[in-house]
């Protein structure tokens, strides 16, 4: 978007409020598909819950990946118009709940839907074997999360040691083992972590083999890295490394999943602020604005993300200081920002801010989260915008 239609949104609708471009979505979404081709893609929702987006990439052909009963629901309304054998075979083969702890009433009210769940421990699969028989399973992987910015494998997946054992004792207590699965931590610039888990998988495959277990489906999971600084390799480099390992490693009938999140949203979003307060302490310019780590930039504290903050006014810019609206001393968003001379009531905006941003806002200090502007939602038709205020009360709210 121009800063133009930036500045318009932000006169029309008011700040804090972020923008989503739904045609870099199905941009995202195609080069994700072009670079791996043998790859099917599951948005995983919890990058950003919108609803807005759930559709647009539904009707781009996505598959979902889905960490709780809510946001399983979600990918669910845009299906439940289907008849009951085509609702079916989308759960089935293109709804992965990739959550590998499940409470028992999320397990009893998915059963009927015969989904495919992941676990990695013995408590785990029985608590599946009593409340969700029906379901399909998948086995969670530890693997090297190593230079990942968020590190998931000290709380998930079993050891490649006990993998067969627990794939064996599924199937004695009468499930089926479907796939493996892995993450090797989320904004991964360690390439080499796909490549070293890919291996730890196709191991585990063998061996499985040789009890008479095979294995029909691999979930690669997410990790692949957004363009935050140029400092990020290309996106074309990394699908280069995990093609060459899926052409070598596995027969060409696997069926492969992901689950990007990051990757789909991020560069989709740009949220829009103002000017509120203006100070200066110690020598260094110090400016307020209309939203906070616990709204938009509640990446900064969740996501160990930075987000560089640009202004439409022009001028000579100095290092200052940038910080949220609510009344507690976390709430800084840069202590070392370069913006011109800004007034109160001057905008700024951040761009590549789509993913763990507003879905983990909050209304700390009764501040409300940030109006969400929907555009190219259809093409060729006006911007949508929507208050989250619902939906952060009910996150099936439509």
């Amino acid at each position: 978007m121009t800063t133009r239609q930036l500045q318009s949104i932000a006169k029309e609708h008011g700040t804090p409020v972020v923008v989503i471009d739904h045609d870099v979505l199905r941009r995202n979404y195609a080069k994700f598909r072009k670079h791996l081709p043998r790859v099917q893609a599951y948005y995983a929702v919890k990058a950003n819950p919108e609803p807005e987006i759930i559709r647009t990439l539904y009707r781009a052909g996505a598959s979902f990946d889905v960490a709780s009963l809510a946001e399983f629901m979600l990918v669910h309304e845009n299906i439940k118009h289907l008849p009951a054998t085509q609702r079916q075979a989308f759960i089935w083969d293109k709804i992965v709940y990739a959550n590998p702890i499940k409470p028992k009433e999320t397990l009893q009210a998915l059963d009927r839907y015969k989904p495919l769940v992941t676990y990695d421990n013995w408590a785990e699969l029985r608590k599946i074997r009593q409340h969700a028989p029906n379901a399909g399973l998948a086995l969670r992987l530890r693997v090297p999360n190593t230079g990942s910015m968020v590190e998931l494998s000290s709380k998930f997946g079993c050891d490649p040691g006990e993998a067969v054992d627990l794939i064996e004792e599924a199937f004695r207590i009468g499930l089926v083992v479907e796939g493996l699965s892995f993450h090797v931590g989320s904004q991964c610039t360690n390439f080499e972590n796909f490549v070293q888990a890919m291996n730890i998988a196709a191991a585990v495959m063998r061996e499985a083999k040789t009890r008479g277990r095979e294995i029909k489906i691999l979930d690669i999971g997410g990790g692949f890295p957004v363009p935050y600084t140029r400092h990020v390799k290309p996106f074309s480099a990394l699908a280069r490394k995990i093609n060459a390992e899926i052409d070598r490693l596995f027969p060409k009938d696997i069926e492969i999943l992901a689950e990007p999140g990051r990757f789909l949203v991020a560069t989709a979003a740009v949220s829009l602020a103002r000017v509120i307060g203006k100070a200066v302490r110690d020598g260094k310019t110090c400016y307020y604005i209309d939203d906070s780590v616990y709204h938009t930039f509640s990446g900064i504290i969740f996501d160990h993300c930075e987000y560089h903050l640009k202004a439409f006014k022009k001028g000579k810019t100095e290092i200052c200081a940038v910080f949220g609206q609510t009344c507690d001393g976390l709430d800084s968003i840069s202590q070392s920002e370069e913006l011109p001379d800004l007034e109160i009531e001057d905008l700024v905006y951040a761009e590549n801010i789509g993913a763990y941003s507003s879905a983990s806002a909050t209304w700390f200090n009764g501040f409300a989260p940030a109006k969400i502007v929907h555009v190219n939602q259809f093409r060729g038709q006006a911007t949508k915008s929507r208050n989250t205020a619902a939906t952060k009360l009910n996150p099936l709210a439509n």
